[in-house]
């Protein structure tokens, strides 16, 4: 039974992990992310840091795996919002 909640707890960190996929390739096509938030991401990301942690903690293979994911994609976006933020500012 274990078995079946550690491959329930993967899908479903995988099904909120691929919410970031649009946003990462219509950021990256449109190199304008002016809608995403910093805070936002930054609460996010720490968040998902402490679950990681939590994860850790508890042993939750699931827990860990979508959360290393999840701060992935996040800083990601982060760093793409930088630098395309960056960039447009120096083409005016």
């Amino acid at each position: 039974m274990t078995m079946f909640w550690t491959i329930f707890g993967l899908i479903a960190g995988l099904l909120c992990i691929t919410s970031y996929v649009p946003q990462i390739l219509k950021g990256y096509q449109t190199k304008k992310l002016g809608d995403i938030s910093y805070h936002l991401m930054s609460f996010m990301g720490s968040g998902m840091f402490l679950w990681i942690l939590y994860g850790i903690h508890i042993g939750s293979i699931p827990i860990i795996v979508t959360n290393v994911m999840g701060v992935s994609c996040n800083s990601l976006l982060i760093l793409m919002k930088y630098r395309y933020t960056k960039n447009s500012r120096a083409d005016r």
